[in-house]
C-alpha cells in the first residue's frame, strides 16, 4: 500500500534557497556572455575556462565564441598523447573490470613544461583583445583576467558514459560503462578534484554545465557565500534514481517517480560524493556537486573532530535499496579496514547497516551472516562451482535468512556476509566508500546489459568473518536497539551501529517535539515514519526545515542545536546517523 503524503509528496528536486545574492545568478547562452563581456576589460583579457573532465567542450566552446577571441588554445592539445596518459595510470586501474587503486598522481604530470610554456607564449604574443585558453588543464598555463570554472555532476557525467561519452585523453575506445566510471572514479576525477579544490577561492565565475543544452552561472564570490550559507542550515540534496536487475517498484509508487519500462533499484539521496545541489539565487537555479560544499567547508561541514579524523571527506552515505516485487540482492561482503588499506589505497572501508523502511509480501527478509556449522571451504567450493556452470549455490545452508519488518535495523559491519532480500525496502546507512562491494553469488542471473555481473569470490573469500554465525548475528546485529531518553513528548533510541564502526544511529520518536543532543558531529537524517517533520534550530541559527517522509538531509555541524518537531500533531520517527565520539 502506498504511503499516504497527505499534501505532502516526496520532493525530487530540492533547492536551497540562498540570500543576499538575486540577480547574481543567470541562466542561458546571452545572459552567461553578457556577464563575461562586462567583466573584460582594457585593450586585452585573457579568459580562462578550467573543465572538469565531462564538460562538453564543443558545447563550451560554442558558448563562449560570440566573445570574438583573437586567440583560442585548448588546454588538452597540451597534454602528452592519450596512449602515455593510458599507460601511467595502467597499474592505478588494474585489470579488473570493476576496482581499481586510488591514484596519487596529480593533472600537471600530464602535461609537459614545454608544452604549457609554449602555449603561454601564445597568450603572450596577443597584445589586443581577447584571449579564450579552455579545457581540462587550462588553469595550468595560466590564471588569465577573468577565470571560470566549468562544472558537471558525478551524475552526468555517468549518464554521459551511457549514452557514449567517453573518457578524457584515452585511446581506448568504446569500453563498456563500468570501465569508464572506473576508470573516473580512481583517476580522472581525482586529477580534476585537486585542480578544482585548488581554483575555488579564486574562480571568478561558477558556470553549471550538468544539463545538456542549457548553462547557468554565478560570480564567484556569490558561490562561495552559497556554500557558506549551505554549511549552516539543514539541507537535502539532489537523488538521482536508477534500474538494476533486482529492482522493485516501491520507490515508483512512493516517489512519484516516472514510468521507466522496469524498475528502480536505487536511490542515491545521501552521496554528497554522487549528489548534487540546486542553489537558488532568488529564483535562478545553479546545480552543484556537493562534494565542492564539503571541500570549501569542511570544519563547518562535519565538525571539527569529524574533520581531524577523515579530512575533506564526508564520511556518511544513505541510499535506498528497493526490491519490492523485485529480487534477491546479490550475496555480498565488504572488506575489512587492513585489507582496503593494502589493496585499494583507501582509508577506511564501508561498513553499513540496513534499516528497513518498508516490508511488503510477508516474506521480507535479510540474509545475514554464515550458519552455525557452516565449513568454509565447503562454502566457498559451492561458490565455485555455481559461479562455473554448477549447481545454483544453495544460499540457504550456508547463510542466516534473518526475516524482518518495518522498523528492524540489521547491523553489518565488513567482513560479514549479506544481502537485501526480495519485498524489501532499505535504507542502507554506511560509511563513504560504496564502490566496494565484493559479490559472492548473483543467483545465477544476467545482468540489465544480458551480462553476467562481475563476481569477486577471491577478494570476497579473503574477507568473510566466518566468527559470525546464527547466535553472534542474532545477538549482535539484529536489533541491537537501547533506549537513551523518554518522556511525556517521546523517546530517543541507540540502533546501531556495531562496536566495529564508527558510525553511530539514533531513532526519535514524538508527536510534539523532542530536543536532538549534537555530538561535534554531523549528522544525516532520514524522516522514516509521518508525514513531514519540522527541524527547529534552539539558537536561532536557521529557518525551520521541512523533511517528509522517506526523505534525506543533512545538518551540519554549525547549524547547532535543533530540535525535531511534528507540526501536525501526528507520530513521526526520524533516523539519525552520525560519526561516534
Amino acid at each position: 500500500m502506498e504511503h499516504d503524503a497527505g499534501g505532502y509528496p516526496y520532493r525530487r528536486f530540492p533547492t536551497i534557497e540562498i540570500t543576499g545574492h538575486d540577480g547574481e545568478a543567470v541562466s542561458g547562452a546571452e545572459r552567461v556572455l553578457e556577464r563575461i563581456s562586462a567583466a573584460c576589460s582594457g585593450t586585452k583579457t585573457v579568459i580562462v575556462a578550467e573543465c572538469y573532465p565531462g564538460v562538453d567542450q564543443d558545447a563550451l566552446l560554442g558558448l563562449l565564441r560570440p566573445l570574438n577571441f583573437a586567440e583560442i588554445i585548448n588546454s588538452d592539445c597540451c597534454a602528452v598523447p592519450p596512449e602515455e596518459i593510458d599507460a601511467a595510470i595502467e597499474r592505478d586501474l588494474t585489470d579488473d573490470p570493476v576496482f581499481g587503486i586510488m591514484t596519487t598522481r596529480r593533472l600537471e604530470e600530464f602535461f609537459p613544461p614545454e608544452n604549457l610554456e609554449a602555449a603561454r607564449g601564445r597568450v603572450d604574443g596577443i597584445k589586443e583583445g581577447r584571449v579564450l585558453v579552455y579545457g581540462v588543464g587550462a588553469s595550468l598555463i595560466c590564471r588569465g583576467d577573468v577565470l571560470i570554472y566549468a562544472d558537471i555532476t558525478r551524475w552526468e557525467i555517468q549518464l554521459r558514459y551511457r549514452r557514449g561519452m567517453e573518457n578524457w585523453r584515452t585511446a581506448k575506445h568504446g569500453l563498456p560503462q563500468r570501465e569508464k566510471v572506473k576508470r573516473g572514479y580512481f583517476a580522472e576525477w581525482r586529477w580534476a578534484d585537486r585542480v578544482k579544490r585548488g581554483l575555488m577561492d579564486g574562480m571568478d565565475f561558477y558556470l553549471d554545465m550538468s544539463t545538456e543544452g542549457k548553462c547557468a552561472m554565478v560570480s564567484g564570490a556569490a558561490y562561495r557565500d552559497a556554500l557558506c550559507q549551505a554549511s549552516a542550515q539543514p539541507f537535502r540534496l539532489v537523488p538521482y534514481f536508477d534500474p538494476g536487475v533486482w529492482g522493485g517498484d516501491w520507490m515508483k509508487r512512493h516517489f512519484g517517480l516516472p514510468e521507466n519500462g522496469s524498475n528502480y533499484a536505487w536511490s542515491f539521496d545521501g552521496v554528497p560524493e554522487e549528489n548534487s545541489l540546486l542553489l537558488d539565487f532568488g529564483g535562478a537555479a545553479v546545480q552543484t556537486p556537493a562534494v565542492n560544499l564539503v571541500w570549501y567547508r569542511p570544519v563547518e561541514l562535519l565538525g571539527d573532530r569529524v574533520h581531524a579524523r577523515f579530512g575533506r571527506e564526508f564520511p556518511i552515505r544513505f541510499d535506498m535499496l528497493d526490491t519490492v516485487h523485485g529480487q534477491n540482492l546479490s550475496l555480498q561482503v565488504h572488506p575489512l579496514t587492513e585489507y582496503i588499506q593494502q589493496e585499494f589505497n583507501m582509508h577506511y572501508t564501508q561498513d553499513e547497516s540496513y534499516y528497513i523502511l518498508d516490508a511488503e509480501g510477508g516474506d521480507s527478509c535479510v540474509f545475514l551472516g554464515v550458519r552455525t556449522g557452516a565449513e568454509p571451504e565447503a562454502m566457498i567450493s559451492a561458490l565455485d562451482e555455481a559461479q562455473n556452470g554448477g549447481a545454483p549455490f544453495p544460499a540457504g545452508e550456508f547463510v542466516n535468512r534473518i526475516p524482518v519488518k518495518k522498523h528492524d535495523h540489521l547491523l553489518i559491519p565488513a567482513g560479514t556476509v549479506h544481502c537485501s532480500g526480495a519485498n524489501t525496502m532499505v535504507l542502507e546507512i554506511s560509511a563513504t566508500p560504496y564502490i566496494f562491494t565484493f559479490k559472492l553469488w548473483d543467483w545465477g542471473r544476467l545482468d540489465l546489459d544480458g551480462k553476467p555481473r562481475p563476481i569477486h569470490l577471491k577478494h570476497g573469500a579473503a574477507n568473510i568473518q566466518w566468527n559470525r554465525n546464527t547466535e553472534w548475528v542474532k545477538a549482535n546485529l539484529v536489533n541491537a536497539v537501547t533506549e537513551v531518553y523518554r518522556d511525556e513528548r517521546g523517546s530517543v533510541e541507540r540502533t546501531g551501529l556495531h562496536e566495529r564502526e564508527f558510525l553511530d544511529t539514533f531513532r526519535v520518536n514524538t508527536d510534539s517535539e523532542l530536543p536532538v543532543r549534537r555530538n561535534g558531529s554531523v549528522h544525516m537524517m532520514n524522516l522514516v515514519e509521518g508525514r513531514r517533520a519540522l527541524l527547529v534550530s534552539t539558537e536561532g541559527r536557521f529557518r525551520p526545515f521541512e523533511l517528509r517522509y522517506a526523505e534525506t538531509c543533512i545538518v551540519p555541524e554549525a547549524a547547532g542545536g535543533y530540535k525535531i518537531t511534528s507540526p501536525d500533531g501526528e507520530p513521526v520517527r526520524a533516523i539519525i546517523a552520525c560519526v561516534r565520539n
